[in-house]
């Protein structure tokens, strides 16, 4: 069989990966293979005579083919699945994980790495950076453990493996399983034309007539924002808020405590109080307590004024629907949305026909461009995973490669829902100096065309897009020697601020005058209603800074724990969300099931590193609004200080080395609008 993930030379533009050729046969047994192949390479390493050095020792890769077809795998599991691709990650992902085990609980090999550890050997940054990185990771993974330990270690990462491919797997179906369908024109009362039109496409490639919504956000936001039917909102609402929780078929209640106890009793083998604790050790946070501190520290600036927003919001829905009214979930951004109209006289879906995807997609390109130098080239001669999927190459200024980036836009059944940015090659060298440039991907969930009309995004997807393209710099930019120092490779709290620091541009006039032209008329986005969209952006800005908090301290929660958790996951996300709950909770309704940040993602105990980073963004920027929005010098340090140096550093270190201090949260409360009563520190 001629097995594509077996070659390293792929005979294409770039070495990109011919998915055109690419078989779902050609997972497992090429995964098999690179188990194999790894376990030779380790095999060696520990039998060489020669006594332990950093060059025979640290350096040598022993797992380019199982890396190369993992990451192939798992990220086209994400982006483009299907039932025998699902069924796959269920039977290897045990496999791997035990594979890993054997690889970091290996004693020889620990002793090996522990005594080039002990020499202190003279290093330069990087690899000391690369050294400690990989001494760190044998103790983390239990190298230190006794054999006991070890085998239940060993037992608890095999377990948790499975868990989270099952726990994404009932997400994606039960999101799926669920569809509106209507055909009372009536119903459809308040909904503006883009989402009719979209739902009208999605009924009729569905066979039906009439209109389709479903729980993707594309279709769902508009839905709650927009529709005056309060029972079909109520609908909608309760349908996604109670995804996957205890009694559906697609339950991820016990997946929920199983995952959580599995994390608690690992960290509690290595030492660790509780979860929460293992995981800190390895961010910027480091501790419990700074992460307490800091939410405490928001949560003080931002729950008067969010409480404040809520009641400002139930008042006008009772000037409009009576004085017994009471504002429930699904009435939140319906009213929000009207109370905005008539204050700034600004609806977000007025922006919508200036943000033709095409023309958006040529922005976010230019303001790279404009920022960086960079060039962005379609090439269509690159094979894709989808007939989606865009492949651009990416040139620096003085014309040399940079880097592929793959875009995909668009929600399908076989792609999880939300947004992300990937890597299917990262950026490395090899001992002879080649530099490896990096393939990353920008996947999305934004508005489709319809039969009639372009993909026209909201302002929010426009956000999006820009997030996840500052990711996906990050990549394109990482200079450094090692893979796993490379690109998006850093402590988990710093992840974010490349990405969030690019969704300032997006309100900024002179950005959008590059690209926001009306899809029919060609008529710029005038000024006046930039004004207004300025004017409104902190409109209910504590309501969603709490919201963001109480999904971090739910996170916290769950990982703060010493002892066995039981009981109803249910009451106890409840619990944890009274003391700064904002609206009603009803008892159906459960978030942690369906929360797969915390869950099946990177973000156990980190979820707070979306606050943390936004504090680094608001003052990254205004590091550019006071040198010039688009100064090719502030952006020229922040590529080098930050982008390219990926993890060879300490985050705080390339931070200090851009900014010249050190980040405090009064930009952020600046940038809002909030008084800043909490001194920062």
């Amino acid at each position: 069989m001629n097995n594509i993930l077996l070659q390293t030379d792929y005979g294409t533009l770039h070495n990109c990966i011919p998915f055109d050729r690419l078989k779902n046969e050609d997972f497992e047994p090429a995964i098999m293979e690179g188990m194999r192949q790894e376990d030779e390479a380790i095999n060696a390493l520990k039998e060489n005579p020669d006594a332990p050095t950093f060059e025979n020792t640290i350096l040598p890769r022993t797992d380019e083919l199982l890396s190369r077809a993992t990451d192939i795998f798992f990220n086209l599991l994400s982006a483009n699945t299907c039932e025998a691709m699902d069924e796959l990650a269920a039977k290897l992902s045990p496999l791997l994980a035990a594979h890993s085990n054997r690889i970091m609980l290996d004693s020889q090999l620990f002793e090996r790495v522990k005594q080039v550890y002990n020499q202190h050997p003279a290093l330069d940054t990087e690899s000391q950076m690369l050294l400690d990185r990989v001494y760190e990771a044998f103790e983390r993974n239990g190298a230190t453990l006794n054999a006991e330990a070890k085998q239940r270690f060993s037992e608890i990462q095999v377990e948790l493996s499975a868990l989270v491919v099952k726990f994404n797997e009932n997400n994606l179906k039960a999101t799926n399983a669920f569809q509106l369908f209507i055909e009372d024109e009536q119903e459809l009362s308040g909904l503006p034309d883009t989402a009719l039109e979209a739902a009208a496409l999605a009924a009729k490639e569905a066979g039906r007539r009439g209109w389709l919504f479903t729980l993707q956000a594309p279709s769902y936001n508009p839905f709650l924002t927009y529709a005056d039917n309060r029972a079909l909102r109520r609908k909608m609402y309760l349908a996604r808020n109670t995804l996957c929780t205890a009694g559906s078929p697609f339950s991820n209640e016990e997946m929920v405590k199983r995952i959580v106890n599995l994390r608690r009793e690992l960290a509690q083998l290595l030492g660790y109080k509780t979860f929460a604790d293992y995981a800190l050790s390895h961010r910027m946070a480091a501790t419990r307590q700074r992460v307490d501190d800091f939410l405490g520290q928001l949560l003080k600036a931002y729950l008067p004024k969010a409480r404040s927003e809520v009641t400002e919001v139930e008042a006008f829905a009772r000037k409009l629907e009576g004085d017994e009214f009471q504002l429930q979930p699904w009435d939140m951004a319906y009213y929000s949305q009207k109370l905005r109209k008539e204050r700034y006289d600004f609806d977000s879906e007025m922006l919508r026909p200036y943000f033709k995807l095409d023309n958006v997609k040529k922005g976010v390109f230019q303001l790279a461009t404009r920022l960086y130098g960079i060039q962005f080239r379609r090439n269509r001669e690159i094979p894709v995973f989808h007939p989606d999927v865009e492949a651009y190459e990416v040139f620096d200024e003085d014309g040399s490669f940079l880097a592929v980036l793959y875009a995909d836009y668009h929600p399908r059944e076989s792609k999880q829902s939300g947004a992300w940015m990937t890597s299917y090659q990262e950026q490395y060298r090899d001992d002879d100096g080649t530099d490896h440039r990096p393939h990353v991907s920008v996947t999305l969930n934004v508005t489709k065309p319809t039969d009639d009309k372009p993909a026209l995004l909201t302002l929010g997807e426009v956000e999006t897009f820009l997030h996840e393209f500052g990711h996906a710099l990050h990549g394109i930019f990482s200079d450094v020697h090692y893979k796993p120092l490379s690109g998006t490779n850093v402590l988990w709290d710093f992840v974010e601020l490349p990405s969030q620091l690019m969704e300032n541009y997006a309100i900024e006039p002179d950005f959008l005058h590059t690209f926001a032209f009306h899809y029919k008329s060609g008529e710029p986005l005038s000024d006046e209603l930039i004004q207004r969209v300025r004017e409104s952006r902190n409109f209910q800005c504590g309501y969603a800074c709490v919201r963001q908090l109480s999904f971090c301290m739910l996170d916290m929660a769950f990982y703060t724990m010493s002892t066995p958790f039981e009981g109803s996951v249910a009451e106890f996300e409840k619990r944890v969300w009274e003391p700064l709950q904002l609206l009603s909770q009803h008892a159906e309704t459960c978030m942690s099931v369906q929360f797969s940040h915390i869950m099946s993602g990177g973000y156990a105990a980190g979820y707070y590193s979306y606050k943390w980073a936004e504090v680094l963004d608001a003052d990254a920027f205004d590091c550019f609004l006071h040198e010039g929005l688009f100064s090719r010098e502030v952006a020229r340090r922040f590529r080098d200080c930050i982008l390219s140096r990926g993890g060879s550093e300490p985050p705080a270190t390339l931070y200090r080395r851009f900014r010249g201090k050190e980040a405090t949260i009064d930009a952020l409360l600046r940038r809002n609008g909030i008084q800043n009563e909490v001194k920062s520190e």
